[in-house]
C-alpha cells in the first residue's frame, strides 16, 4: 500500500495559518506519510517543530514562485 500523501496550498494565507494547517495535517498523518505544501515564504518557525517531531523535510524554491515544502513523517 502506498504511503499517504497530503497536498496543501498555503499560498495567500497570513501567518500563523500555514504553520497551523501543516501541524494539524501532520497530527492526522499516517506513519511514513508525507505532506507536500505550497508556501509563499520559507516557514522558518515550523522547522524546529518538525525537528522535534522527528520529521524529515525539504523546502526548495518552487517554479511557480514561493516554496515547495515536502515533509515526511517517520514511522
Amino acid at each position: 500500500m502506498e504511503p499517504q500523501c497530503v497536498q496543501l496550498d498555503n499560498r495567500g494565507l497570513s501567518p500563523p495559518e500555514p504553520m497551523l494547517r501543516i501541524l494539524m495535517a501532520l497530527d492526522a498523518l499516517e506513519p511514513s506519510g508525507k505532506i507536500v505544501a505550497k508556501m509563499d515564504r520559507r516557514p522558518m518557525f515550523l522547522f524546529p517543530e518538525l525537528d522535534e517531531r522527528g520529521c524529515t523535510y525539504t523546502c526548495d524554491p518552487d517554479d511557480e514562485g514561493g516554496f515547495l515544502l515536502v515533509i515526511e513523517k517517520k514511522r
